[in-house]
């Protein structure tokens, strides 16, 4: 359970990070800039952010593994249809993630004071 609860709540803290580099990329393609498209299976670039619990994490602290970024909003239907217990279809993904030492980490996707927006302790809750 604690693997679990450290990679989502990773994820909750990632939001910054995310926001962090979209307002970066929409900078840079406003100033004539266009960033190269990612490729599969290519290194992404490292980034930080704060889980729920506080601790800051980088992308370089999962150096050799492979890293699922799931961007998550409690508050869509799709998203709750595919937690819910009857079907556990994402809790079937994540175990088989970590069995294969699969980094999960999941991004609360709604800024904070929009719709679907949790806090860290919150994002803990969800996910027991």
């Amino acid at each position: 359970m604690f693997m679990q609860k450290r990679h989502i709540g990773l994820g909750a803290g990632m939001f910054a990070a995310v926001t962090l580099t979209a307002a970066a990329l929409i900078s840079s393609t406003a100033a004539g800039e266009i960033p190269k498209p990612a490729e599969p299976l290519e290194m992404a670039p490292d980034f930080s952010g704060t889980t729920s619990e506080g601790e800051t994490v980088s992308l370089e602290d999962f150096a050799g593994q492979t890293v699922v970024l799931e961007w998550t909003n409690h508050g869509c239907p799709f998203v709750q249809k595919h937690y819910d217990p009857s079907h556990a279809n994402m809790q079937g993904l994540q175990a088989a993630a970590r069995e294969d030492d699969i980094a999960w980490l999941t991004v609360i996707s709604s800024a904070p004071g929009k719709q679907g927006h949790v806090s860290g302790e919150r994002a803990d809750e969800l996910t027991e």
